[in-house]
């Protein structure tokens, strides 16, 4: 009886040694504890290669805009490098969610169905929707609005969805009148050529890609867009840095050299 005491007693104290060693070794979840919840030394941030003035490549194929400079800022403002890299508008948010960027700060409108696949960082611009027709053309913007019109946009923009609720599934316009393209300068293109008759995009960007082409604007849609940085859900140590970047950036006397600086004023 005495024996078997004492092993009953070491047994305990084993098993008591065990669960204190597990505690110190790391490899335990802490309270709190979040995938993502760690900064990194670098950042791939992807934008769209042909949204001026938010963001573009230009001839040398460096990446240039109002949210490129931001980000730069940003970084080295906190001590952090980052890299750019163009990826096509409607595959942007997939390729955020595979981990091949880190970010998607291009001018990205803030919607209920992006928030369900993403987190956006605070807002920090807001825009709405103008549409351009050529110099020589007739039509009117309540021609476009009352779905009598060929339409041009950028797929997978807020343009797009716009035109699809509002005119396409409310039986105002065919579907077949909604021409998308892989970006917005092809749609101005075709509108040069008559394909279509008119342009739908966000305001300040249409008017830099139509500058000095024989056309005009010939209305808005006020919609009252906001722009955030788009990150993974899991990725909260970043989306809480890129809040912290974006404050510190629109409290500094540089948020107005840049808004001047890309005719953001």
């Amino acid at each position: 009886m005495r024996m078997r005491g004492i092993l009953t007693v070491l047994a305990c104290i084993v098993a008591v040694l065990a669960v204190a060693s597990a505690g110190c070794t790391g490899t335990a979840e802490k309270p709190g504890d979040v995938s993502g919840a760690e900064l990194k030394s670098s950042y791939i941030v992807g934008i769209d290669g042909a949204y001026p003035p938010y963001s573009y490549v230009d001839k040398d194929g460096s990446a240039q805009g109002f949210d490129v400079d931001s980000m730069k800022w940003i970084a080295a403002k906190k001590g952090i490098n980052v890299t750019f890299t163009a990826v096509d508008w409607d595959a942007i948010i997939p390729t955020l969610q595979a981990g091949k960027i880190d970010m998607v700060y291009a001018g990205m409108t803030i919607t209920p169905e992006r928030q369900e696949a993403v987190n956006f960082s605070d807002p920090y611009w807001t825009i709405n929707q103008d549409v351009v027709a050529r110099n020589d053309s007739n039509v009117t913007l309540d021609d476009v609005l009352a779905g009598k019109a060929i339409l041009g946009t950028q797929r997978g923009c807020t343009a797009a969805i716009w035109i699809e609720e509002n005119l396409i599934d409310t039986g105002k316009m065919p579907k077949a009148n909604l021409k998308l393209y892989a970006d917005t300068p092809a749609a101005v293109s075709d509108l040069g050529i008559g394909r279509i008759d008119a342009v739908m995009y966000d305001d300040v960007s249409l008017n830099d890609i139509v500058k000095g082409k024989p056309m005009k604007t010939i209305g808005f849609v006020e919609t009252k867009e906001q722009f955030g940085v788009a990150i993974r859900k899991d990725d909260t140590a970043l989306l809480a840095f890129m809040n912290e970047g974006l404050a510190e950036l629109q409290a500094d006397p540089y948020w107005e050299e840049l808004k001047e600086k890309h005719n953001l004023n």
